[in-house]
């Protein structure tokens, strides 16, 4: 089969396949909404294989003051993440699948229902609300406001699609797994011993 007529699949695998993969994976890439639990994952996962962690917000998007890094600086740093040996790295950006998904051993779409994610990020506004989180820029610190809550409650129906085009166009036979509710997370982690 060529490479055109590959295209359009995604690999779906189950939960055993993918941490069976997960135990060999060297690069590690997780995605989904805001208030899913993708940060909380990554670093688990990295604690568990000794993985560097990745976070797009803070390594790549964002400087102090919540200020968007410019955009051919931020390319230039998913490069340079993505080119190395052993990571984790958590963040959707669709715009850099190309540069990302083909690198990874392993797909994690963390695909949570908008109502968890919803109460997720006002959970840790509540929790860490004028402080910045480990996974955000250093100066950028948690906020909360209409046009985010916006964002996370759109977020299925305006990214979902680009998410699974992005899949179709770039993962080839790079595994991915869905993951929909907190308990198939900690199935995952407990699958892999983290």
């Amino acid at each position: 089969m060529d490479a055109k007529s590959a295209a359009g699949k995604v690999r779906y695998v189950g939960m055993q396949e993918a941490a069976d993969k997960m135990r060999q994976a060297d690069r590690i890439l997780v995605i989904g909404c805001s208030g899913g639990g993708k940060s909380t994952l990554s670093q688990k996962i990295a604690a568990r294989f000794g993985l560097d962690y990745v976070s797009i917000d803070r390594d790549v998007l964002w400087l102090p003051g919540w200020v968007q890094r410019p955009k051919a600086e931020q390319l230039e740093r998913i490069r340079m993440f993505a080119g190395g040996e052993r990571w984790i790295m958590d963040g959707t950006n669709t715009s850099t699948f190309d540069i990302r998904v083909p690198r990874s051993d392993i797909v994690l779409w963390v695909r949570m229902p908008r109502l968890l994610c919803i109460r997720g990020i006002l959970g840790r506004w509540i929790r860490t609300r004028g402080k910045t989180r480990p996974e955000m820029a250093p100066g950028c610190p948690e906020k909360m406001d209409v046009e985010f809550l916006r964002f996370v409650w759109t977020w299925e129906k305006v990214y979902g699609p680009r998410v699974l085009a992005g899949l179709q166009a770039h993962a080839g036979d790079t595994p991915v797994l869905v993951l929909k509710s907190r308990g198939e997370m900690r199935q995952l982690l407990s699958l892999v011993g983290a």
